[in-house]
Order: C-alpha cells, then sequence, then structure tokens
C-alpha cells in the first residue's frame, strides 16, 4: 500500500489544510449549478474562488482559524479587492459561517448577516442561499 515517506513541513501542511477547505467548498457549489473558476494565481487579488450563475460573477475569499465560539474575531485580509462572499471554516471543529465581505479591520464572525453551517454540503448551501 502507498505510504508517505516524506516529512510535511508546518507551512506546507497549513497550506494543504486551507487548500482541502477551499476544495471542499468548490465540491459544494459545483453541486449547487454554479459555474466554479480557480485563479491560476491569487497573490494579491485576495479571490481563492469565483462562481458565475452565467451573467453574474462572485469572487469569494476563504479562511480558516481556530474559534472556540461564535465570538471569534476575524481579520479582514481582503482589504481593498473586490471579494463579494467570505466563507470562515473553524478547524478545530466542524462549522464555519458564510458572510459577506466587510470592511472593518476585524469583525465577529456572529454578526448580523453572517451565516452559521455545519461543515456538510446541505447546511452550507443552506446558508450560502440566505446571503
Amino acid at each position: 500500500m502507498p505510504r508517505r515517506m516524506t516529512i510535511t513541513t508546518e507551512e506546507t501542511q497549513k497550506y494543504l489544510t486551507n487548500i482541502s477547505y477551499e476544495n471542499m467548498v468548490v465540491g459544494w457549489l459545483m453541486q449547487d449549478g454554479w459555474q466554479v473558476f480557480r485563479p491560476v494565481l491569487d497573490n494579491g487579488h485576495k479571490t481563492d474562488i469565483l462562481i458565475s450563475d452565467g451573467p453574474n460573477f462572485y469572487r469569494i475569499q476563504v479562511k480558516t482559524g481556530q474559534a472556540s465560539g461564535d465570538e471569534y474575531l476575524l481579520e479582514n485580509r481582503w482589504k481593498d479587492s473586490d471579494i463579494d462572499v467570505v466563507i470562515f471554516f473553524a478547524r478545530n471543529s466542524n462549522w464555519g459561517y458564510v458572510m459577506p465581505a466587510f470592511s472593518e479591520n476585524k469583525r465577529k464572525i456572529n454578526a448580523a448577516g453572517h451565516q452559521r453551517f455545519q461543515e456538510n454540503k446541505n447546511d452550507f448551501l443552506k446558508a450560502f442561499h440566505k446571503l
């Protein structure tokens, strides 16, 4: 059986974990009928995922954090970009939030207009459709 015999650095592991959340969102949105695009390079543009229903396009930023509860303060790392939606996943649990992008430096993830979801397709899509 295949076994990985190399050591993964902490930085690489963090990157792989973040990409795995992005890939999960890509799959869920594709199953919902969206056209889904991934930037070849997102350095400086802050777009992790681009979706379209045909005539409209929306930029999505996927963030993760070690959140112990709904009071978690999410730092805005997409300032001065054209992000439409932010999706946050609690890495140490099985839930997240979908929210419109905001302009403040930080905001609680449970702020008004933010939608909580359990980490599964149906719950995520219900929250996503409420935006």
